[in-house]
């Protein structure tokens, strides 16, 4: 097998084939154990304008390559991460501090996000409609055009593939500027990309440390005409701003406050099983997180008896070995935050099951905290990390009203045995996707996105290039 380049994977930017730097030079640091992980060397800020000519002049040569080639280019790509899926797995969780098993997984995700995108571009067609006043009208779906990927930590791998794979496929391309914590495995993917047949200048990466000083260029430029964001809401609301100017289309997947339903009637064990998934899982980083625990009264004693049970079998420790369940925070002040999160629930009357209040380093002890109320700031905040908080609720009214009382409506979760109920509760709660009876809610065929201030628009799913077409109508007198 063809190892990765070491100089290409960790170097600096890679813009139009070739490294690029001029920038401040700053550590990728391992979370787990506090250690370099790789030094890079930043893109100067205005050396981001010729990264967009460069992205200019590839898109007008990878929008005319057939909708086959651009497939069959895809296919390639998805195999090839297949075939490197353990350097790559350990790259990632070197920089993030994600499970290496997880990490493995990411991979496998990405892989099948490829291959749905190349039989999604397959499927990119206009339509010709009826003959209307002596004139025949069709319409075209074209490339949307350049288009800025800018992506979180938590998932570094796959929420670059989501959004470029789905770019290429559509017939554009990309600027990824990856987390400042997470760069390099965007490197190696690019790279990958490249060898798969991606032409030189389709796929860019810009490594900063600055992502704010970048971000005002990707936004101002009028060459780039789309920006696909994931991270906080406070940065997503920043470039929706910034964009404004130039009018780009947008694509936002923001912050979650995700209710965790579960009815008397529920299966209580399978609750339990999807709720260590739904907070537990990248130690408790991710967007669609279970932050709220809503159990109803009379079997709430119950669940949190076995919730606990279930977590304090959890073991934190080196994400590189098969029997840790918990690994680091991405960094010690993501685990000092938890810690005032738990502290303020605790001065406010919430009772601690499980964890502790102190912290080491960027680790954190898996938490359960009952008897939560609303005034205390885990309600409201997103919490990111593996800290469990319980409500008590009366009645399907209730729940229904505390569940969506947030801005936030990325995901949703309920566990109820009464079919009725199940649908009627999922058509009522206000968020883009709903575990019902389930916490799966990623797959290549499925559609994810938020409502409220959770986000705009979707990725993935049978829709999932629609963000990156135009439909065009030409209408032509044939008279």
């Amino acid at each position: 097998m063809v190892q990765l380049k070491e100089s290409m994977a960790l170097a600096a930017s890679w813009v139009g084939g070739r490294a690029v730097a001029g920038g401040d030079r700053f550590e990728v640091i391992n979370p787990a154990t506090g250690e370099p992980v790789a030094t890079l060397e930043a893109i100067a800020p205005e050396q981001v304008a010729g990264a967009i000519s460069t992205a200019v002049d590839a898109q007008i040569e990878w929008q005319q390559r057939s909708l086959p080639g651009r497939a069959e280019i895809l296919l390639a790509w998805a195999d090839l991460l297949q075939q490197h899926r353990e350097p790559l797995a350990k790259l990632i969780t070197a920089e993030s501090g994600k499970l290496l098993t997880q990490a493995g997984w990411e991979i496998d995700h990405c892989a099948a996000m490829l291959r749905w995108y190349s039989q999604a571009a397959l499927r990119i067609t206009g339509t010709t409609l009826p003959m209307h006043g002596g004139q025949r009208n069709f319409t075209l779906k074209q490339p949307v055009g350049v288009v800025a990927c800018i992506t979180p930590w938590n998932f570094p791998a796959a929420a670059i593939i989501v959004k470029a794979g789905a770019a290429l496929a559509a017939g554009c391309s990309c600027l990824i500027k990856p987390s400042e914590l997470t760069p390099t495995i965007a490197l190696a993917l690019v790279q990958l990309a490249e060898r798969a047949g991606v032409e030189v200048g389709v796929l860019n990466v810009l490594i900063t440390n600055a992502p704010a000083t970048v971000g005002v260029v990707l936004c101002a430029d009028p060459r780039v005409h789309m920006v696909s964001f994931t991270g906080s809401t406070k940065v997503g609301k920043q470039l929706y701003q910034q964009c404004a100017a130039t009018v780009k289309r947008l694509a936002l997947e923001m912050g979650g406050n995700a209710p965790f339903i579960v009815f008397a009637d529920a299966d209580i064990e399978r609750a339990v099983e999807c709720a260590i998934n739904a907070r537990f899982y990248n130690s408790g980083q991710i967007c669609v997180g279970a932050n709220r625990f809503y159990i109803e009264s009379t079997i709430y004693d119950q669940f949190c008896q076995r919730l606990q049970a279930a977590v304090a079998s959890m073991s934190v420790g080196d994400p590189l070995l098969a029997t840790s369940d918990i690994g680091p925070q991405i960094h010690s002040s993501a685990a000092s935050r938890l810690a005032e999160l738990v502290a303020d629930a605790i001065d406010k009357g919430a009772r601690l099951l499980l964890g502790e209040q102190s912290t080491s380093g960027a680790f954190f002890q898996p938490t359960v905290l009952a008897d939560m109320q609303p005034t205390m700031l885990a309600f409201s905040a997103e919490i990111f990390g593996p800290v469990a908080c319980l409500y008590r609720f009366d009645s399907e009214e209730e729940v229904i009203t505390s569940a969506n009382s947030t801005e936030a409506g990325l995901a949703a979760y309920l566990f109820t045995e009464n079919i009725s109920r199940l649908v009627r509760v999922s058509e009522q709660l206000q968020a883009g996707a709903i575990g019902a009876n389930s916490c799966q809610l990623f797959a290549a065929e499925i559609p994810f996105g938020g409502w409220k201030q959770s986000g705009l628009g979707k990725e993935q799913g049978i829709d999932c290039l629609d963000e990156f077409l135009q439909v065009k109508s030409v209408c032509l007198g044939i008279e």
